[in-house]
């Protein structure tokens, strides 16, 4: 199972500011195939303006 619980943002891997896994389920044996981190809206803001820069 694949864990993708950092957002690459501004050259670094990093947490989210507040951890909210989800479970991706393959749909063909509805298991859970990899983990990820949803990101809030600050993680968003942080994406953004990394890349403003």
């Amino acid at each position: 199972m694949f864990n993708k619980r950092k957002f690459y943002i501004n050259g670094l891997w990093d947490d989210p500011s507040t951890p909210h896994d989800f479970d991706v389920i393959n749909p063909s044996t509805e298991e859970a195939c990899a983990v990820i981190s949803l990101g809030s809206t600050k993680d968003a803001d942080k994406a953004i303006n990394a890349a403003k820069e």
